[in-house]
């Protein structure tokens, strides 16, 4: 029998083989007020029986595990036992090919294993997975083919809702500037985009439908740095339109989407000759590290009216005030609808402050941009 649900916070079972990952999360995880481990496994053997018997609310769930992986125990659970499930790996290189597979099999996120450091260094960390976890533990999960509502909310939290902490905004990353506004929306040379919970695979489908002469695509999702190249390598895989992990000063070429590497900020610079990209180094805005805030106010202030804006599902606020900018030049924004948004955070608050001028169904969005292009 489950063991009957009393706290006011989201529960979470910890996955992983080694005792000192196990400690350290349960300590960073267990400093956030909506959050309450209630237990830790070494094994998928051990974390089978704790998932019956606990019923936890999200799983952290180690990639690399002795007898039965994680990618392993991830695809028997999410068909007998649906749950929000975090990856959390310290792989790169082919380890972090198995975490965005694992992705694809339903994992909702990823972290990287913490790792001691300097105080400012771990306090990222803390703030970065705390919320990622958190994130997760609000989404809705697939059920046969469906998405559903999670089957408790502890409290009466908003999707929206961000742990306790002071949040910066793009000012600490870009300066503000007067933008110049146009009536009407010019046609988009540059399609920026905004994602985080729930992402990894609402962009997968989205790139899918975009057409070889694209204009060039910029996209923040937010991930760890050590995956977002895989990230982008396996999107390349099936999209059209060429993926690729952004790099400093790289060219905006029409048929290409650069995805902002983790750790960095993603921006970009027009000029007479070429558009290129820039990568920014500076604080965690809207508690994160690329921030769409960032993105977004770069391409409405280097391209205003000729752009088009997308923030897609996400936990938090982050990208809200970045698209209100872009729909001040004249930009085209969409959002994505709450039905089909795995976490109707970042979106809803950007409907809220009145950045998004179309709210869509994610499938519906990538037609309504053509449509756009094609006027």
């Amino acid at each position: 029998m489950n063991k009957p649900y009393q706290s006011d916070r989201y529960r979470v079972l910890i996955v992983d083989d080694s005792v000192v990952v196990r400690m350290v999360l349960s300590k960073l995880l267990s400093a956030d007020p909506m959050l309450e481990v209630v237990g830790a496994a070494k094994d998928a053997r051990e974390a089978r029986d704790l998932v019956r018997r606990l019923n936890p609310d999200v799983i952290t769930l180690d990639v690399e595990m002795p007898e039965i992986d994680g990618l392993s125990f991830l695809r028997v659970l999410m068909k007998h036992h649906p749950l929000p499930v975090v990856m959390c790996s310290s792989l790169v290189g082919r380890g972090s090919d198995i975490l965005i597979q694992a992705l694809e099999a339903g994992a909702l996120d990823a972290i990287e294993k913490p790792k001691m450091g300097a105080r400012e260094f771990f306090l990222e960390a803390q703030t970065q997975i705390c919320d990622t976890v958190r994130g997760a533990a609000m989404a809705r999960i697939p059920v046969a083919g469906k998405r559903q509502e999670r089957r408790r909310r502890p409290r009466d939290v908003e999707y929206a809702a961000p742990s306790p902490g002071n949040k910066l905004t793009a000012d600490a990353v870009l300066p503000p500037r007067p933008l110049v506004a146009s009536q009407i929306a010019k046609h988009p040379k540059i399609i920026a985009i905004g994602a985080s919970t729930g992402g990894p695979e609402a962009l997968r489908k989205f790139l899918e439908t975009m057409p070889e002469n694209t204009p060039p695509i910029v996209v923040v999702q937010h991930m760890p740095e050590a995956f977002t190249g895989a990230f982008a390598n396996r999107l390349n895989k099936y999209c059209k339109v060429e993926v690729v992990e952004a790099q400093h000063g790289m060219a905006l070429t029409s048929g290409t989407t650069f995805i902002a590497p983790g750790g960095k900020h993603l921006a970009v610079k027009r000029s007479e000759n070429v558009n290129r990209l820039q990568l920014l180094d500076g604080p965690l805005v809207a508690r994160h590290r690329p921030s769409a805030d960032v993105l977004f106010r770069s391409v409405a202030q280097q391209y205003g009216a000729s752009s088009c804006g997308v923030l897609l599902t996400g936990m938090g606020d982050d990208g809200a005030q970045g698209l209100c900018e872009l729909r001040q030049t004249g930009a085209v924004t969409y959002g994505q609808s709450e039905e089909s948004c795995v976490v109707y955070g970042m979106p809803k608050v950007a409907k809220q402050l009145g950045g998004v001028a179309h709210e869509l169904p994610l499938m519906e969005i990538p037609a309504a941009i053509q449509d756009v292009l094609n006027s």
